[in-house]
């Protein structure tokens, strides 16, 4: 089973640097080969264009996301793609829906989607992460883990008729 995670955000902005710092925490992990770990910061043409050509079975992004939750609030979520319109992209402000629907249009397949999301307490410039989300890096990394260990586990299980567990 073929898996990316991705780190997405800007780093020059606080908190929205939360997906870099995750995919940082990764990169000395023990993975499968077929576990791709990337820093693809606010470079979303490129996440997407890698969607279209990679041949993942599934995907992990890792973002800052704003759900009104106390900060450092750790979300896993299924990101939409209906209604992101693709023909207009601003390569400086890619959500991960519109990175996904970019993919779609450019004819990429790109198996399960999960995103690991943090509620972020501060986007102004700057390069720290504030203190709450910042102590959610070490747990939002050991959930992506535990995403692959179930992604891989779900893939070796025999076929049966039950539904996916609802996150």
């Amino acid at each position: 089973m073929k898996i990316l995670v991705a780190g997405v955000g800007n780093v020059f902005l606080s908190d929205d640097g939360f997906g870099v710092a995750v995919v940082k925490r990764l990169a000395d992990a023990d993975l499968p080969d077929d576990v791709t770990v990337a820093d693809f910061g606010i470079r979303g043409i490129h996440l997407a264009y890698e969607l279209t050509g990679g041949a993942y079975d599934s995907v992990i992004l890792v973002d800052a996301v704003s759900r009104h939750s106390p900060p450092g609030t750790l979300y896993v979520l299924k990101p939409l793609t209906s209604g992101c319109a693709a023909s207009f992209v601003d390569a400086h402000d890619m959500t991960p829906e519109m990175v996904l629907a970019l993919a779609g249009t450019l004819g990429g397949e790109t198996g399960r989607v999960l995103l690991v999301g943090c509620e972020p307490a501060d986007i102004s410039p700057g390069m720290e992460l504030s203190a709450p989300v910042a102590e959610a890096v070490d747990a939002a990394a050991e959930l992506v883990l535990e995403l692959i260990d179930q992604q891989i586990a779900t893939a070796l299980a025999p076929a049966s008729h039950e539904e996916e567990p609802a996150w």
